[in-house]
């Protein structure tokens, strides 16, 4: 596997940076980037974390970084993670607190809430803010405990940037993938389309029913993203061959949600490099001042009404007189 850090990857502009990924012989990973400038979004971090994780750290290969930025890797804990060597110079490391959490691997749910806990601290949140970001990893993380089935978990990394005022998100794995999942009780025919469902609230893997169960109401994915285009930000999921990106609703705009995530403001891609697993990068914008718990219940509104009209489109049936 070959994987290039370039000088720049958000949200925004990922794709040329996934479509860069080589996933072929997965029995050694080689790790290049720019010689002059790094600035990546957590989510590329995870991706890079959870590939070496399946490899011995002597099937890794990092060449030699030249970057200025390339301390960056160092702090959020790349090499310390896949136990290989840096070849950079020890600096002084200031205080963390604030900025970044450095990538952590989650394998069972006492380590979700010990990281949880440990998390708000570190970014200095206020409950407001705090709130949607503990609701976000927790779901995305237990999505991967209780369906991913990855050897290695969940790889977590954020990072706070005063300038926009953002917090963005990475999660990654290398298990099962979104389509794998989804065909258990749901057929997708391509990546893309189990995307599709994945992110539709009342559609999960481990029932066929509308709505989901009591345990798994299959609309986490859903709140995710409708967290995410009531804040105006990203979303990005990328799983198997396909990428789904939710774009930013302009700010003119009255935000409408949709059961159908196809109907939202979005770009979506197929035939990319297969990613065996799932990952999902995130941008929450702290400047957003509407209430969480009323957030949430103008969701769970769209995820009732949504699932009611597919019901009803499913059982109609046509009359005779």
């Amino acid at each position: 596997m070959k994987i290039h850090l370039p000088n720049s990857a958000f949200l925004g502009n990922i794709d040329p940076f996934l479509r860069g990924f080589n996933p072929q012989n997965r029995s050694k990973l080689e790790i290049t980037a720019n010689k002059k400038w790094i600035s990546l979004h957590p989510m590329v971090l995870s991706m890079v974390a959870a590939l070496g994780l399946s490899l011995k750290p002597e099937q890794i290969y990092c060449e030699k970084l030249e970057a200025a930025s390339k301390h960056y890797l160092k702090r959020m804990g790349l090499f310390k993670l896949l136990k290989i060597r840096s070849g950079i110079k020890p600096i002084h490391e200031h205080e963390p607190a604030g900025r970044f959490i450095p990538l952590t691997k989650i394998t069972n749910s006492a380590e979700l809430t010990n990281f949880i806990t440990e998390m708000v601290p570190l970014l200095h949140l206020e409950p407001k803010h705090a709130a949607p970001l503990k609701y976000v990893i927790s779901e995305l993380v237990r999505n991967v405990l209780e369906h991913a089935q990855s050897k290695t978990g969940a790889i977590v990394s954020a990072q706070y940037y005063k300038k926009s005022n953002t917090i963005r998100i990475g999660v990654a794995d290398a298990g099962l993938g979104i389509k794998y999942t989804i065909n258990q009780s749901h057929p997708a025919s391509t990546h893309l389309e189990a995307i599709r469902l994945a992110l539709t609230p009342g559609i999960t893997g481990t029932t066929w029913k509308e709505g989901g169960t009591e345990l798994n109401a299959g609309a986490g994915l859903f709140f995710i993203k409708s967290i995410a285009k009531t804040n105006r930000d990203f979303l990005v999921v990328y799983s198997g061959d396909a990428l789904y990106k939710l774009l930013k609703s302009p700010p003119t705009k009255t935000i409408k949600l949709f059961g159908d995530p196809f109907q939202d403001k979005h770009s979506h891609g197929e035939n990319l490099p297969f990613w065996q697993g799932t990952v999902v990068g995130m941008d929450i914008s702290l400047k957003a001042t509407e209430e969480f718990t009323s957030l949430l219940d103008l969701i769970w509104e769209t995820v009732i009404k949504s699932v009611k009209e597919r019901k009803k489109a499913r059982y109609r049936r046509a009359r005779f007189i």
